[in-house]
């Protein structure tokens, strides 16, 4: 039995064993990897009323600690994201092995032959906050890039986590490998996240996932290398040769498919060419989806948008509320965007080539998208199977961090002999 009540030491423990089983992980067979991910799968789907029971007291604790309906949501679970936890899982599984591939491979005239290959991390932390599909998604990814993690769910998800990490333990143990490959930090208390991030001796990476309050906390106490995954403070661009029925639709689905998501759409910008046409058309759209449009004063003419203040611009909003602006030119939105935006996901809509080329070249968030939902701001929709997180620094991993993005590489060089002259 752990003994909860000495964090350090269970912490320590945890990180000895989790480095213990990173060494089994990094020689394991793809096919071994395989097998352990499509049993923890199955054991998602014949565990679902247990899942969704313990999820239930996640959300009672949830509906007491007075979350936002947007969080609600991202915490709930029902047996269609259950289905959508398991099809993660199997696409995990079905994906090409990333370890041992060789990304380059090259012949010096000294003689000796040189590769580079894809190798393990080691050990992953991850530190996630409300949604519990995160421990399906990071301890499938770890795994299949052959890292053993130690995730640390959020203190609402944590019955939902535990009842999902037991079915990854079962998976690991069906196919063989160590269940200290996939751990779960057994407590709430939150001297567990300062531990993980001080323990430079058996982690070599940290992933933060969730909003700015847990990233700045990781990214200034953290003395383990991160990977962060900032806010998603994400712009969509109406130009002025921006497609009507194209505008409605990516905007709508934007703002409104899931609003408590890091892809969902935050701030619009509209070129004023088009703004008594198309963002006009838009803008009530989104108030008669229900959606609260905080407008600029070229907009407020619009019956029910509510002014923006000065706070309203940058701000991750994760609920029904939009911020709303008419820019003068694409250089204005351009400049707005590198001013509040967070490197995520920006979005142009537009069918001028020269527009998009100039917003493709000129930003430098993690995504950028033209006449696409920023929804598709996801690992599994880039074709990942799943995602550990959004990286939105410039360091190693960029984007959807899925199991390849969660390898180094080594240099595996060999010769007949050769000595240096």
């Amino acid at each position: 039995m752990k003994d909860l009540d000495n964090i350090p030491a269970l912490m320590a423990d945890i990180g000895a064993r989790a480095k213990d089983a990173s060494a089994v992980l990094a020689i394991a067979s793809a096919d071994t990897k395989r097998a352990a991910l499509d049993a923890a799968a199955e054991a998602v789907w014949s565990n679902r009323k247990a899942i969704i029971a313990a999820n239930e007291k996640d959300l009672v604790f949830g509906r007491d600690k007075g979350l936002s309906d947007a969080m609600m949501d991202r915490l709930m679970l029902d047996e269609a994201r259950i289905q959508g936890i398991v099809d993660g899982l199997r696409a995990v599984a079905a994906q090409d092995d990333p370890v041992g591939e060789v990304l380059a491979e090259w012949d010096m005239e000294s003689g000796l032959h040189i590769r580079r290959v894809r190798t393990p991390l080691g050990v992953i932390g991850v530190i996630y906050e409300s949604r519990p599909n995160v421990t399906a998604d990071a301890g499938a990814l770890c795994l299949k890039s052959g890292n053993a993690v130690i995730l640390r769910g959020g203190s609402e998800s944590f019955h939902s986590s535990g009842a999902i990490h037991a079915c990854l333990v079962e998976g690991l143990e069906k196919a063989g490998l160590p269940a200290d490959a996939i751990q779960l930090v057994p407590t709430r208390d939150r001297a567990a996240v300062q531990e993980l991030l001080s323990m430079t001796d058996t982690v070599d990476v940290i992933v933060p996932r969730g909003g700015k309050g847990l990233v700045g906390l990781v990214q200034r106490e953290a003395r383990v290398p991160v990977f962060a995954h900032l806010e998603g403070i994400v712009h969509i661009y109406l130009d002025a040769d921006a497609d009507p029925e194209k505008a409605l639709k990516v905007v709508m689905n934007a703002k409104t498919r899931r609003t408590g998501i890091c892809g969902a759409a935050e701030c619009l910008l509209i070129h004023r060419d088009v703004a008594d046409t198309i963002g006009q058309g838009v803008v009530r759209a989104l108030l008669d989806a229900g959606v609260e449009v905080r407008g600029d004063e070229a907009l407020q003419s619009i019956n029910g948008v509510h002014p923006a203040t000065a706070s309203d611009w940058g701000c991750e909003f994760l609920d029904m509320i939009i911020a709303a602006r008419v820019v003068s030119s694409i250089d204005e939105a351009l400049a707005h965007i590198r001013r509040y935006g967070s490197d995520h996901t920006d979005c142009i809509v537009t069918e001028d080539e020269v527009a998009a080329n100039r917003f493709f070249a000129e930003l430098d968030s993690a995504i950028l998208m033209r006449n696409a939902s920023t929804q598709f701001a996801d690992g599994g929709e880039f074709g990942m199977g799943a995602e550990i997180g959004i990286a939105t620094g410039k360091m190693h991993a960029r984007g959807p961090v899925g199991a390849a993005q969660l390898t180094s590489f080594k240099y595996l060089v060999e010769g007949d002999g050769t000595v240096r002259r």
